[in-house]
């Protein structure tokens, strides 16, 4: 008995339907990351709106539909970046876009409150500059998200990320650009000011993970042991320097010790990660304190900055130009918030100068209280961790440095201007990020959100791709 004759075409449909059958199968999976991220989106949409409402009721005492319609347009942005990542990063971290959405909401009711003391309205207002610079953030997260289907090939551009790093943090000096203020840290482009140093710390964080993933070895080679510590030998510290001096460069011509320090504590911190030895820990943090105290004993600048805290509350130092009446004014206001706040829009916030950016911790922290600013501390906390966790998760030495400097910029600087306005530590001119009004510095974090977005997705769906 003959068997029966095979058709010519059989493999290519056998093979056809397997892959229709993984399509449909893949298809029917549910989507459980993002369907957590939808949870807690949701969430974090109504508390923003929440915030928003309770801002007009107590300030107002009533509704104003008009903003909140404006505050929908922003919802609905975030929505699109939600059913993008459903379909081409399905995998990415569910906790990365809730928690910059709703501190991103959280500052623009705390701005919007400001706006509404000050009696500004329509695009004069912070607020609507805000909302604006949120959505063309969120419209930039979500091409990053879709372009950028591999994030590997940014290790190929290294030298050139670091050179336009380089590039962002020099533009402010060059002459007929500076867009003025106490440190030179705005480009003035005509139609628009932007602070380069916020793009600049993206492309740096690229450079910085390309550089030592082919770098590793030589820094990592065996030096003299003291103490139970390997200590680097010193040839080896002629790149920790070369960073030491650019932050101390940016410190001495742009007069912003807020730049200087971020950029080299990312630095550390992932060589830190890069090599495992805590003696480059010990090194950098030896090299902050002798830069930072040259620079108090030479530039009046930081000479300023450390009278005001360390004497903050002398009335000759609060009445005195450029003294501490800012910070003192802030301290107050936090101490008027007390456990629980006075409510949304019944404080006094603007009596802080700048409230809107340096200050806009002091002044949620008047209006929600020591509760409320502890919430959002631990927004950010778990922002951190789980972009460290998403490092640390991947086999990628080039993506596991990226995401975790990134996440480890966002901490530092948080602790940075939390430090400053609490009085920890000396002020400095950064800004409280997601939170601050200021499009510069929104845009480059939900352009650290994407990035994240893509790394994880990676690591969970191709956890066994491994690049030098």
């Amino acid at each position: 008995m003959s068997a029966a004759p095979t058709r010519p075409d059989a493999p290519d449909t056998v093979s056809s339907d397997t892959a229709v059958i993984r399509a449909l199968r893949r298809l029917r999976v549910p989507q459980t990351q993002r369907n957590r991220e939808l949870a807690l989106l949701i969430f974090a949409l109504a508390l923003t709106w929440s915030a928003v409402a309770l801002v007009q009721l107590g300030a107002l005492g009533e509704i104003n539909w008009r903003f909140l319609i404006y505050c929908g347009g922003l919802t609905a942005l975030v929505v699109a970046l939600h059913i993008v990542l459903r379909l081409v990063a399905r995998d990415a971290d569910p906790f990365v876009v809730p928690i910059a959405t709703l501190l991103t909401g959280l500052g623009i009711a705390m701005i919007y409150r400001l706006d509404i003391a000050a009696i500004r309205f329509g695009w004069g207002a912070f607020s609507t500059r805000q909302l604006a610079w949120a959505g063309i953030a969120v419209v930039l997260a979500i091409a990053v998200v879709v372009l950028l289907k591999n994030y590997r090939v940014l290790f190929r551009y290294t030298y050139i990320f670091g050179f336009v790093g380089i590039l962002l943090l020099v533009l402010p000096v060059i002459p007929g650009l500076s867009a003025g203020g106490n440190a030179d840290v705005w480009v003035d482009v005509g139609f628009f000011t932007f602070q380069p140093g916020e793009l600049a710390k993206l492309c740096l964080a690229i450079f910085f993970a390309g550089y030592l993933v082919r770098t590793r070895e030589s820094l990592t080679t065996t030096g003299t042991k003291i103490l139970g510590i390997t200590w680097p030998r010193a040839r080896e510290l002629g790149p920790v320097l070369v960073f030491w001096l650019v932050s101390l460069g940016i410190i001495v011509l742009q007069r912003d010790l807020g730049t200087g320090l971020l950029i080299f504590g990312m630095f550390v911190a992932m060589l830190y990660v890069a090599t495992g030895k805590t003696s480059w820990v010990f090194i950098g943090l030896v090299l902050v304190a002798v830069g930072a105290f040259a620079a108090s004993r030479v530039l009046p600048y930081v000479q300023g900055r450390f009278t005001n805290w360390l004497d903050a509350f002398n009335p000759a130092v609060i009445d005195a130009p450029g003294g501490s009446y800012q910070l003192v004014q802030g301290i107050f206001g936090l101490a008027q918030g007390g456990l629980v706040g006075t409510g949304l829009g019944q404080g006094r916030p603007y009596l802080t100068p700048v409230a809107e950016s340096d200050y806009i911790l002091p002044s949620l922290g008047e209006e929600i209280g020591l509760i409320g600013v502890f919430a959002i501390l631990c927004l950010y906390m778990v922002f951190t961790s789980r972009g460290i966790r998403i490092g640390l998760a991947g086999q990628d030495d080039f993506g596991k440095l990226l995401a975790t400097g990134l996440s480890f910029t966002i901490a530092l600087q948080v602790f940075i201007m939390v430090g400053g306005v609490t009085r920890v530590i000396p002020l400095t001119g950064l800004t409280t990020p997601f939170l601050a009004a200021g499009g510069s510095s929104l845009v480059a974090n939900w352009i650290i959100v994407a990035l994240l977005l893509r790394i994880s997705d990676a690591v969970r769906s191709r956890p066994r791709v491994v690049i030098g």
